[in-house]
């Protein structure tokens, strides 16, 4: 039995989803509106979205504030399954939001033996209720949540980072990315959810760069890419 199937968190996950499409159904609702009214696919409303979040992302990720923007139950479990086959015990989090991710993440930590997780949020309210979430599931222990600008706050992550989860503003994948790359072990797993920013893009499917890197079929149209540390 995985740690996901104990009731502790099991339960947790169950609510935390059912708060998320609680709470961002209307947002959701607004955004396929959008597209289906202006001909646009959802990855051209996010290519236009990233050039007007470049202008001032703390503020669009402020007007969030209560929006859990969570990953699906199938990614989460996706999620879960990569670090347990890496093997990990260092991942790093850009963007912690409810901290649902997390629970996914931290939960094959403890099943692979135990490590750390270092993650980061700009929105305080959602820091504080993140770290609720990972009592809830008895997961906090793993969990570090730091809070503010992750281009500050993961300039020291301590160690070799096995697995890195992007899933922030999408202005800062890259960055996030190039700021973590010197300390990504070989063979690191980088997780890019809703990756439609395509400087990060042509960066991790630029060979050259040391990276094999590829769009997965899990919730498909929400551009989540996958990327393996090969050289």
């Amino acid at each position: 039995m995985t740690l996901l199937s104990s009731k502790r968190v099991a339960e947790t996950l169950d609510k935390l989803h059912a708060d998320a499409d609680a709470a961002d159904r209307d947002l959701m609702a607004k955004m396929t509106a959008q597209v289906e009214t202006s001909g646009e696919t959802l990855k051209d409303l996010a290519a236009r979205f990233v050039d007007e979040e470049r202008m001032n992302y703390r503020a669009t990720y402020r007007g969030h504030a209560d929006h859990f923007l969570a990953i699906s139950p199938a990614y989460g479990r996706f999620l879960y399954a990569v670090v347990r086959a890496r093997g990990a015990t260092r991942i790093v989090e850009f963007g912690t939001s409810m901290g649902v991710s997390t629970i996914y993440l931290a939960a094959a930590l403890r099943d692979n033996g135990g490590g750390q997780l270092i993650g980061s949020e700009l929105e305080p309210t959602k820091v504080t209720r993140a770290r609720a979430h990972l009592e809830a599931a008895g997961l906090a222990d793993l969990v570090e949540i730091r809070e503010g600008d992750a281009l500050d706050t993961l300039k020291d992550v301590g160690g070799e980072v096995d697995v890195l989860s992007i899933d922030g503003a999408f202005s800062l994948y890259l960055p996030v990315l190039k700021l973590i790359e010197p300390r990504l072990a070989p063979g690191a797993v980088i997780f890019g959810e809703n990756a439609f920013a395509q400087d990060y893009l042509d960066y991790v499917r630029t060979p050259a760069n040391g990276y094999f890197s590829r769009s997965l079929d899990i919730d498909e149209g929400r551009g989540n890419e996958f990327t393996v540390r090969v050289g």
